[in-house]
């Protein structure tokens, strides 16, 4: 057998097996793929929202990084501070449980655009990361695995 041919049948079964890649893909139901959209940017999301607190108290430095690091143009730092806490710890909830997530996705979409345009313009690949899961579970809905399903919420 000469190299050419070698070549030919290697190049044979790579294109094979790159040809099942959309068959074994397509098995992986939707449910699955909405909640791992669901479940993997809620929990960045969280965990940002736990370095904000001390128990049930917004820290001190959470204000302080609102008023110099994280400074918005139009909405007071006192302000920001509290509503981004509480979206952080919120709206990740809701995303988990699937109950009103497609409203919970849009919040923290939108969230993901403020943070990317006024707080950290260079960390586009990550807040586009982040991004891509809300639009997908904006545009898709929960799937199965949530409480909106359950409920019939999401129709």
């Amino acid at each position: 057998m000469t190299d050419q041919t070698l070549a030919q049948r290697s190049n044979q079964r790579l294109f094979r097996l790159y040809s099942h890649i959309p068959k074994v893909g397509g098995r992986i139901p939707d449910s699955v793929v909405l909640l791992a959209a669901r479940i993997f940017p809620a929990v960045i999301f969280w965990k940002s929202g736990r370095t904000k607190v001390d128990g049930l108290s917004i820290k001190d430095a959470t204000y302080t990084l609102f008023e110099h690091v994280y400074a918005l143009p139009v909405i007071p730092p006192h302000i920001a501070a509290v509503a981004a806490t509480f979206a952080e710890h919120l709206m990740p909830i809701l995303l988990v449980l699937g109950l009103f997530t497609r409203a919970s996705a849009l919040a923290l979409l939108m969230m993901t655009l403020v943070i990317q345009t006024f707080v950290f313009p260079d960390a586009w690949l990550t807040h586009g990361l982040w991004a891509i899961c809300f639009i997908l579970v904006i545009k898709k809905g929960p799937g199965v695995f949530s409480l909106d399903h359950f409920l019939r919420l999401d129709r």
